[in-house]
């Protein structure tokens, strides 16, 4: 995968631009079509087809078909199971192609989509697969004279909304649990990224899915996204995203049919390091990969540095030189580490909290600027701000972009607060030398996943959600099933 190679490729790449739905490649009915835009230097590379009600409709009319006649959520589940191995291996074979998709539509880097991304897609597909006969169902312990199981059936048609940052792996931590449930899923893609979501979809069919049992219709949120969340035959709704969209769809639920919910809603998570933490070179390494990679466009991103005072001066060096030494580039370049924002109004409003940080009194360390200048791209530097109140916006507020904010304590009290003070709860990092405060810390920041001495580490294995307005419901592991199923209670009186 060379530079030179990717750039003739891409002249090529972009083939699916239109819904999915039934297992075809169909228009919008309206016939709008909306312009997708590459951050990487600023020129539109596809018309996309622009869904609305009357889409959303169609799509839910052939999940429902697909579900109520049993051509997947009555198949065997060793045959839906070989079905979606099957996809894995499609995956594999395509991973270049999709990860240039994802590079070329938002931005991330190509080594990072096809090292990562396209690394956890398969992974995601081959673990739901295998575990679709491997569940099994309860008896529950009456007495001798009945009998009562417990099963886990299919919810039904799945809506689900999933945004930008991560398209495909996003996409399918969704796709894989529902489909593997035995469910019909209706799925809407960023409008910023929906090329490599409607290729997986052309995917699935070549894998053996039934039309119907997977529906993508690219749009907006406040058409299509809205349309999925207030429509009364979907039976569930599960969401990647901002705070204020999640909170519209519990909306979209109560005015609907009370379809249940799950959000996952972003984070401002701390990294916090001990007194006695390790090396202050791979500590910094850590720190540095948890907000920088992918731009800082991560829900779980590594937004505030959390420092003993005692460390703050060294570490505070050698992140900053962190940040110096990682140069923005075209995502397609293989050797590029730091892409591009997704888009231009995303760039600016990263950069306006870097403003509003300074006119509080914070100090710009390193970065805060554009990259590039003089590309139509979308670049920003990596950021390093200190002198950071709590209270400040910088300091609470989801930014979304490449900016480290430093703050110092001088106990472990002071630094569990610190962790809390934000309305989020996703992930936290805990770096330092002692068994003891590493579990005490873990146990008292209130975050779906704390990392310790480490940052970002994952598996499908382990679930992902967080705790106050970072949402709730879990994707990756078999925790997720919960969100696609139901369960019944059979009572036999013998």
């Amino acid at each position: 995968m060379t530079y030179e190679a990717n750039l003739a490729t891409i002249e090529s790449l972009v083939s699916r631009t239109d819904a999915f739905i039934g297992g075809e490649f169909v228009g919008a009915r309206s016939g709008a079509r909306f312009t997708s835009v590459s951050p990487r230097d600023g020129r539109a590379i596809a018309e996309i087809a622009a869904c609305d009600e009357a889409d959303v409709d169609l799509a839910v009319i052939a999940a429902r078909r697909a579900f109520d006649d049993g051509r997947w959520s009555r198949m065997a589940p060793r045959l839906r199971r070989v079905v979606l191995q099957r996809l894995a291996r499609l995956v594999e074979r395509d991973a270049h192609e999709l990860a240039l998709l994802e590079s070329l539509d938002m931005g991330k880097p190509v080594s990072d989509a096809l090292a990562v991304d396209m690394r956890v897609v398969v992974q995601t597909l081959d673990f739901y697969a295998e575990a679709i006969d491997k569940l099994y169902d309860e008896v529950a312990p009456t007495g001798h004279d009945t009998l009562a199981t417990i099963t886990r059936e299919p919810i039904g048609v799945v809506g689900a909304v999933v945004p930008w940052n991560f398209p495909l792996m996003l996409a399918t931590w969704k796709i894989a649990p529902a489909l593997a449930a035995g469910n019909s899923m209706v799925l809407k893609p960023a409008e910023q990224s929906s090329l490599s979501v409607l290729r997986l979809a052309e995917l699935a069919a070549e894998a053996g899915v039934p039309g119907g049992v997977l529906n993508v219709v690219p749009g907006y949120g406040h058409t299509a996204g809205a349309a999925i969340g207030l429509h009364m035959d979907v039976d569930a709704v599960t969401f990647t995203g901002s705070g204020p969209v999640g909170r519209r769809f519990l909306r979209y639920s109560a005015d609907s049919n009370l379809k249940q919910v799950s959000l996952e809603l972003g984070g401002k998570s701390p990294q916090i390091v001990m007194a006695d933490a390790p090396d202050t070179a791979e500590v910094a390494a850590g720190i540095a990969g948890g907000i920088f990679f992918n731009q800082g466009e991560v829900c779980s991103a590594g937004s505030r540095l959390l420092v003993h005072s005692s460390r703050r001066e060294e570490l505070t060096e050698a992140v900053v030189l962190a940040a110096k030494n990682l140069h923005a580039g075209d995502p397609l370049d293989p050797s590029t580490r730091l892409g591009a924002l997704v888009g231009e109004e995303h760039m600016r409003r990263v950069l306006g909290y870097v403003d509003g940080a300074v006119r509080q009194g914070a100090s710009v360390l390193a970065g805060g600027g554009r990259a590039l200048d003089g590309s139509e791209g979308f670049f920003m530097e990596a950021t390093v701000i200190d002198e950071v109140r709590a209270d400040t916006r910088i300091a609470q507020e989801e930014i979304f972009g490449p900016v480290l904010v430093i703050m110092p304590f001088d106990t472990v009290d002071e630094a569990v607060e610190l962790a809390n003070s934000t309305p989020y709860g996703l992930a936290a990092s805990v770096w330092t030398k002692d068994l003891s405060t590493a579990h005490r810390t873990a146990k008292a920041v209130r975050a779906g996943t704390v990392w310790v001495n480490c940052y970002d580490a994952a598996d499908i294995t382990v679930p992902f959600g967080g705790y106050k307005e970072s949402g709730f419901g879990r994707d990756k592991s078999l925790h997720a099933f919960d969100k696609y199923t139901q369960l019944k209670t059979t009572w036999v009186q013998l």
